[in-house]
């Protein structure tokens, strides 16, 4: 996502005097209510089917992102930055060579390991 999305999802916003509504917890809520939202697409339905909803799926996930946007502002975070810091932990959890093709979590992984030595 560039800087121009971001600040035209933080301006559409301000045009409607919206911030002021939007506390951590309200937004935390709301992207909460939205990955129900994009759940609900997939409830009762297979994954394969699910899949088919594209357009629904697509909206839904754009709420989240536009709420998540919009904490990520109120709380004051660089959305690179905190992405790249949680990525690079990530890889600190899940070494490539012990997670690729790999759905185990990372203690999974580091238990199998230590038993291999």
């Amino acid at each position: 996502m560039d800087k121009e999305t971001i600040a035209k999802a933080l301006q559409f916003r301000d045009d409607r005097d919206w911030k002021q509504y939007h506390n951590p917890k309200d937004l935390a809520l709301s992207i909460s209510l939205e990955a129900a939202e994009l759940l609900e697409i997939f409830q009762w339905r297979s994954s394969e089917e699910g899949e088919k909803k594209r357009v629904e799926i697509a909206e839904e996930l754009a709420d989240i992102l536009i709420y998540s946007i919009s904490l990520a502002d109120r709380m004051g975070f660089d959305l690179d930055s905190i992405i790249l810091d949680k990525l690079r932990k990530n890889g600190e959890k899940y070494p490539v060579d012990l997670a690729r093709g790999s759905r185990d979590k990372y203690d999974e992984l580091k238990r199998a390991q230590e038993e291999k030595e």
